[in-house]
């Protein structure tokens, strides 16, 4: 494996356990309907990210590979659009949404510079 397959790789594992640890955030949440609708919403776009980086590993072309590296960007900052909304309806786990938002603030980032490095 060359070294930069080694970092999609990386970058995959980071991208499934962000997702994971949505997961793990959304198992410890109060049982209510107000979570039950933020918890459907965060684990479909946090799955997504790392679904759609995926996908874009295996694009068919360059312009395939930016379309989805966009969608995971987008779903990326979706997930930090529930992040907050699961704070808002639950306080007491400002923590744990910091760290999560954080993670989420920095793929993004990650996701962005390689959109922007493979348009220049």
């Amino acid at each position: 494996m060359t070294k930069s397959t080694d970092k999609y790789r990386e970058f995959e594992t980071r991208t499934t356990d962000f997702a994971k640890r949505i997961i793990r955030l959304c198992r410890a949440l109060p049982k209510g309907i107000v979570n039950e609708k933020l918890i459907g919403q965060i684990v479909r776009s946090s799955g997504s990210v790392g679904a759609n980086y995926r996908e874009a590993n295996e694009a068919v072309g360059k312009k395939d590979f930016l379309y989805r590296l966009r969608i995971a960007r987008k779903e990326c900052k979706e997930t930090e659009h529930w992040l907050d909304l699961i704070l808002e309806a639950n306080p007491d786990f400002s923590e744990r949404t910091k760290d999560l938002y954080e993670e989420g603030r920095q793929i993004r980032n990650i996701l962005s510079a390689i959109i922007k490095k493979s348009t220049s």
